[in-house]
């Protein structure tokens, strides 16, 4: 299974971008999809997720200006970002609870990352 980002880039604050993930391979489902960020020096932490059910949440950091949602008939996931801070710079990973095989649970996979930088 591999999951392919993008869309990062740099923009200016205040701007616009959207992200885009998508899951490839031997898939039979896939459960949970998220996307999470690593900004230099700082921990990996959970931005937005959202379950098959279409749920959604939201670290607080992000609520009311992220977006995420996900097309379940082609095995992606997006991150809408809107009013973008410098603080939101960071590399964007994609993360996906997959299910490959009905004698095994899901698994967990990473994208390989897609940095945004956001210009003060």
């Amino acid at each position: 299974v591999q999951l392919v980002e993008s869309g990062g880039g740099l923009v200016q604050a205040g701007g616009s971008l959207t992200l885009s993930c998508t899951a490839s391979g031997s898939i039979l489902s896939i459960h949970t999809m998220s996307w999470y960020r690593q900004a230099p020096g700082k921990q990996r932490e959970l931005v937005a997720t959202v379950p098959n059910d279409g749920t959604t949440h939201y670290a607080d950091s992000v609520k009311g200006r992220f977006i995420i949602s996900r097309d379940s008939t082609k095995n992606m996931v997006y991150l809408q970002m809107n009013s973008l801070k410098p603080e939101d710079t960071a590399v964007y990973y994609c993360n996906a609870d997959v299910r490959t095989s009905w004698r095994l649970g899901f698994s967990n996979f990473w994208g390989q990352g897609t940095q945004l930088t956001v210009s003060s």
